[in-house]
């Protein structure tokens, strides 16, 4: 399993150092970009399930793209 944590700077040491500390736990630390980038991948999935169910409509591919 895979856990994403939102921590603040000045205990995140400390944190590293508890979950580092136990022998099954494989921690490493992410740029808040990465994370940003992760949280909008998950976003963009979940909206793609929503449009295959049909709870949601797509949009069209060239009104995309004319907007950009």
């Amino acid at each position: 399993m895979k856990i994403l944590l939102d921590v603040p700077d000045s205990k995140a040491h400390s944190l590293m150092d508890v979950l580092c500390s136990i022998p099954y736990v494989k921690a490493k630390p992410i740029t808040d970009s990465k994370a940003e980038l992760m949280e909008e991948i998950k976003e963009a999935v979940e909206e793609m399930k929503l449009i295959r169910t049909g709870k949601k409509q797509a949009r069209n591919a060239e009104d995309f793209l004319n907007k950009l």
